[in-house]
């Protein structure tokens, strides 16, 4: 079996690999799982020096990386170099302050002494998609690494070549070997790597639906496991919103990674007095986002990652304008001879419940835009979903805003007068479909420890 590398541009076979077979696997786990018991008794300043010499290896090699996402999975140049300087600053974080989230909590007991101690679970299986094809892996590596926990890296099979990259950066920047290792294999093989003893932990990013199956397996080996999984983000732009601000920052949040980003928005839901002005003034920037070759300067959209990808995309589109919606922009498939996996920026509007556009998610360069009446029909409507991974909400009124996003809208992320982003700061996650569990912050390293309680009498 192999797994192949094809440049969504152009269709063409990058490079061939040979799928690792049952017995390399078991090896690699093996490997990994030895590497752990060592690993897991070294001090946090010495992983630190290390997770920093990982972030300059990073910053060394940022502009290969970048050309390697690009011929991967379309992401224009600029843009992947902006991963990976993302992916240094989330080593550089972890490596300054684990030591300090992961430190003994003292708690005042009848005990001479009680505290809490947190202690790491061992090898991790991260299955990675791949849309941000180093992000989503460094993520959750910097934690996991930092916690004492070792790896075992199960990428998305249209990116080999940027598993295996990550794989020889930590090697490069000196980690002992093996605490960090890609398995070469498919989606079938995943469920014999979380059944092996020496797996004790599930990270996913991806799907709804590949997360329910990583989550049913995981839980009947009680297994702990952390799921991102798809969502249908709504961004609220009220009445008083400064609509040029509100266009600007719409367009550029429906349009991340050509809109193959879960925490992208996809539902635009508008007041009506203002729907009008500000969809001409969103159509607008839509219009100003240049597609083209992801190594020309200047491209704003290359292509999707994959070609069955762009007719799925288009397969919704098409359904949704037979039920109703109204197609103002795009909603074509390029003809331009020698392109690949292209699609045109979509907007949609006259969203009705029932339409895939209101209820799924759109994977793409597709903006759904929903008429609300008033503030309390947004709120509705933005709630009207199964998904909840983040939303945004745009006024003039700060402090309804701010009650709007902690209160009222119901998603792991609520933004006020900005697009929905992933900071290493602050923790990162969804309900409901969305999945369960948060990376990033203190509270993404403390997913995969043991929480000890120590009493001593």
């Amino acid at each position: 079996m192999s797994i192949q590398s094809v440049n969504p541009a152009n269709g063409k076979i990058v490079k061939s690999y040979r799928e690792d077979p049952p017995d390399k696997v078991i090896r690699k786990i093996g490997q990994t799982h030895k590497a752990w018991l060592s690993w897991k008794e070294s001090s946090f300043g010495e992983r630190a020096v290390l997770m920093d010499k990982l972030a300059a290896r990073l910053h060394a090699e940022r502009d290969k990386l970048a050309a390697l996402m690009a011929v991967e999975m379309g992401k224009p140049l600029k843009d992947g170099l902006a991963e990976i300087d993302k992916c240094a600053a989330v080593c550089q974080y972890y490596a300054g302050n684990a030591s300090a989230f992961l430190q003994d909590q003292l708690v005042t007991t009848e005990a001479a002494k009680s505290y809490v101690s947190f202690q790491p679970l061992g090898t991790v299986l991260a299955v990675m998609p791949w849309n941000f094809p180093f992000w989503q892996v460094f993520r959750f590596l910097a934690p996991a690494l930092m916690a004492g926990n070792c790896g075992v890296l199960k990428h998305a099979s249209n990116v080999p070549g940027c598993a295996l990259a990550i794989e020889q950066m930590v090697k490069d920047a000196g980690f002992p070997a093996h605490v960090f290792q890609t398995l070469l294999i498919g989606s079938k093989a995943v469920a014999a790597v979380i059944e092996h003893p020496l797996v004790k932990a599930v990270t996913l990013t991806g799907s709804t639906v590949a997360g329910t199956k990583v989550a049913a397996q995981a839980g009947l080996l009680l297994k702990k496991t952390v799921l991102e999984l798809g969502g249908s983000d709504p961004y609220l732009v009220l009445e008083d919103a400064d609509l040029e601000m509100a266009a600007d920052v719409c367009a550029s949040s429906r349009l991340i990674n050509n809109g193959q980003s879960c925490i992208a928005a996809k539902r635009f839901i508008v007041a009506k007095k203002i729907e009008r002005e500000f969809t001409s003034l969103f159509v607008d920037r839509i219009k100003q986002r240049k597609i083209g070759d992801p190594f020309e300067t200047g491209t704003d959209l290359g292509p999707m990652a994959r070609a069955d990808l762009r007719d799925e995309l288009h397969a919704q589109v098409l359904k949704n304008t037979e039920m109703g919606a109204k197609c103002i922009l795009g909603g074509k498939v390029p003809a331009r001879k020698g392109e690949h996996a292209y699609y045109e920026p979509t907007v949609l509007t006259n969203i009705k419940k029932g339409m895939p556009a209101y209820s799924e998610e759109l994977f793409g360069p597709v903006a759904a835009i929903l008429t609300a009446r008033d503030t309390e029909h947004a709120i509705s409507l933005a709630n009207d979903t199964s998904f909840g991974l983040g939303a945004a909400v745009f006024t003039s009124n700060v402090q309804l805003g701010e009650e709007i996003a902690r209160n009222k809208l119901q998603a792991g992320s609520c933004f006020v007068n900005s697009l929905v982003k992933s900071d290493p700061h602050l923790p990162f996650g969804g309900i409901n479909q969305s999945g369960y569990g948060r990376e990033l912050g203190m509270f993404g390293i403390h997913e995969f420890v043991n929480i000890k309680t120590v009493y001593v009498k």
